[in-house]
């Protein structure tokens, strides 16, 4: 009779922080997509972005201070700089453009394809190896997502505005692949540096193209923004607690369960048409994302990634 293959107490509970931080990150993303939208009516998309953005890196640099983390150094410095520009940077410049036009529901449909796109890199990357239920659950949320988001799809929307989008998503799946290509940096610390050098390039970025730097008059645009400021902290951070825990492609599914809460959010508050299948929707991106992130503990690493693990220990142990 075979051995009962055990999970040690460390294990299981890394896997239920991992866990809670996924589902919590999902459920407050839901509602970034509108707040962007609302954020776009008063200020330029650069201007906005680097706003919100100089703001959260504030908040989280406090953080950072109060609790008396140190500032990374060499290789887990150049990670953090780098994540700032994959996933603040370049995607926000790119979400915030394409937000200008596109409903908020259909533009987190299209940040839905992270997943499928970071389980491509991450194997284009020798990171990770292919894995079937990851893509099946990819395409079933997308299926499920499109269903959700059909009124809005039938409507005339800019094709660059759609291009800018993916392009984004495209920016998001790669941050999460080449960070784990650094030394591992506490989470706080990693988004308080990502997120600072995501505000200085988007408001730098916001100069050259001449907008202008004003502050909102609405009480509904500074709520909105309160609500990013905010949770930007908590999600990036939830993030990469999952993210060193989880295998990219898996991690990314955030991504794919946050469209649920953004159109039932912009439908309210935004006046977003919803097509009538919205349940059958839900329910085929719920099934996707336990296919996928859910049914199955990660598996074993790529030979490739397991030399990236060890060299990230052995650069933060130096």
């Amino acid at each position: 009779m075979g051995s009962r293959r055990t999970i040690s107490p460390m294990k299981a509970s890394g896997e239920r922080v991992a866990l809670a931080s996924f589902v919590i990150g999902s459920l407050i993303a839901g509602g970034n997509s509108v707040g962007v939208r609302f954020s776009n009516r008063e200020l330029a998309p650069l201007w906005g972005a680097g706003f919100r953005f100089s703001l959260a890196a504030a908040l989280l640099l406090a953080v950072m201070a109060a609790l008396k983390l140190a500032f990374p150094r060499g290789r887990a410095l150049t990670g953090a700089l780098v994540f700032g520009v994959f996933n603040f940077a370049a995607p926000f410049a790119l979400a915030y453009y394409g937000l200008v036009r596109v409903h908020a529901g259909l533009g987190q449909t299209l940040l839905a394809l992270v997943p499928l796109l970071t389980l491509l890199l991450a194997v284009a990357h020798r990171q990770e190896r292919f894995r079937l239920p990851a893509l099946l659950g990819t395409l079933l949320a997308l299926i499920g997502i499109a269903l959700i988001s059909r009124a809005p799809l039938r409507e005339s929307v800019p094709l660059l505005s759609m291009l800018a989008l993916v392009g984004g998503a495209l920016c998001f799946a790669e941050a999460a692949v080449l960070v784990r290509w650094f030394p591992p940096v506490h989470p706080v610390t990693m988004n308080a540096v990502g997120m600072t050098t995501g505000a200085i390039l988007l408001v730098a970025g916001s100069l050259v193209a001449g907008d202008p730097h004003v502050l909102p008059e609405r009480a509904a645009t500074w709520v909105a923004l309160a609500y990013l400021v905010v949770s930007s902290g908590l999600i990036f951070v939830l993030y990469i607690v999952v993210l060193q825990r989880w295998p990219a492609s898996r991690a990314a599914y955030v991504f794919v369960l946050s469209p649920v809460v953004t159109v039932l959010l912009s439908a309210w508050l935004d006046d977003e048409p919803i097509g009538a299948g919205l349940v059958l929707g839900g329910l085929l991106v719920l099934v996707g994302v336990y296919v996928g992130a859910l049914r199955s503990a990660a598996p074993p690493p790529a030979p490739a990634e397991a030399e990236i693990v060890a060299r990230g220990h052995e650069d933060a142990e130096s």
